[in-house]
């Protein structure tokens, strides 16, 4: 049986309606937040340097070729990627699920710095740069 719930939220005062089955999560059927979904199902978690064994940087983003590009140019230039010239993608993840990618780079910014390193020369030995390649 499927069953039909109203949300409004408060602050917009726009009320969603959504169809709920007992086999499945809230559906949205609001266009707008569906078009919205359907476009932001990547979510990255990243890791940047200026140089082999150089400075690390993780990151979190939902467009990665965007986020390096900004890196590069330092169109931020008061953040720590700009003051350490941070501006080489050596290792990117993607997520489908955004709490994923949220609870991975917590994770990775806890780690200590040989594990960063040991990661990186697993996908990327030569420490490329991937930014060329997406």
């Amino acid at each position: 049986m499927v069953s039909i719930r109203k949300k409004t939220l408060k602050s917009s005062l726009r009320t969603i309606w959504t169809f709920v089955s007992p086999n499945c999560s809230k559906l949205p059927r609001n266009r707008k937040s569906h078009k919205k979904e359907i476009y932001n199902l990547k979510h990255y978690v990243y890791i940047i340097t200026n140089k082999r064994d150089g400075v690390l940087y993780i990151g979190l983003t939902k467009n990665l070729k965007r986020r390096i590009y900004q890196h590069k140019r330092k169109v931020h230039p008061n953040t720590f990627s700009s003051r350490y010239n941070l501006n080489k993608l050596v290792y990117f993840k993607e997520f489908k699920i955004e709490e994923q990618a949220k609870k991975k780079e917590r994770q990775m910014k806890k780690w200590n710095r040989d594990w960063k390193i040991e990661l990186i020369e697993k996908v990327n030995p030569d420490w490329r740069d991937f930014y060329d390649n997406l």
